[in-house]
């Protein structure tokens, strides 16, 4: 006389034949794969959906978008157009000529953290003056620091001063402006200290 402890069917002396508590799950697994590699090979087929001759378009491809010109002050207050370092007299007509070719090219600026805030705002109003309508100022993006997003003031009813932020709008671009750039390459830029 001894205890089963398997858990399985068959003859035990004290009770004769018991039947199987246990379920075999081999064949349900089986079943499953083969079901699994049927919807596989099929699904891919269901997708093409109904065979049509589509139009040959006549639009133009889409422009890719170009690459930003980029302007670099150096500590000294040095302009450099790319690499190039460009004579104080030549700025502006150097810009120029690049603005006849696309007033509409995003110019990126990089002023050195050293250099005198006016100096900066003196190569974007040269720049400005050059053609170029899309002028954006280039900082490192402290770290931790969080992005900066713009809140528009609601108007004051008459006599009031408005001191209150309105809640966020969602942020769309208008449709005269450039491309965004990524959050990891711009941050808003602060006067540097004299």
């Amino acid at each position: 006389m001894g205890a089963s402890f398997t858990g399985g069917g068959g003859w035990d002396e004290e009770d004769g034949f018991r039947p199987i508590s246990d379920i075999n799950v081999t064949p349900l697994v089986d079943v499953m794969l083969v079901l699994l590699i049927v919807f596989m090979v099929a699904a891919p087929l269901m997708t093409v959906g109904v065979p049509l001759q589509l139009p040959k378009s006549a639009a133009a491809k889409a422009q890719e978008p170009k690459e930003p010109i980029v302007v670099s002050i150096d500590k000294e207050g040095k302009v450099f157009l790319d690499k190039e370092e460009l004579a104080e007299t030549a700025i502006v007509e150097r810009l120029t000529g690049l603005a006849t070719q696309d007033a509409e090219q995003v110019v990126l600026v990089r002023g050195d953290k050293e250099i005198q805030y006016g100096r900066l705002m003196e190569v974007m109003g040269q720049i400005s003056s050059a053609g170029f309508r899309k002028v954006s100022l280039i900082a490192e993006k402290a770290p931790g620091a969080a992005q900066a997003v713009p809140t528009p003031l609601t108007p004051a009813p008459a006599g009031e001063t408005n001191s209150a932020p309105a809640a966020a709008a969602p942020a769309s671009p208008m449709p005269d402006q450039h491309p965004p750039i990524p959050p990891s390459a711009v941050t808003p830029a602060e006067p540097a200290t004299p």
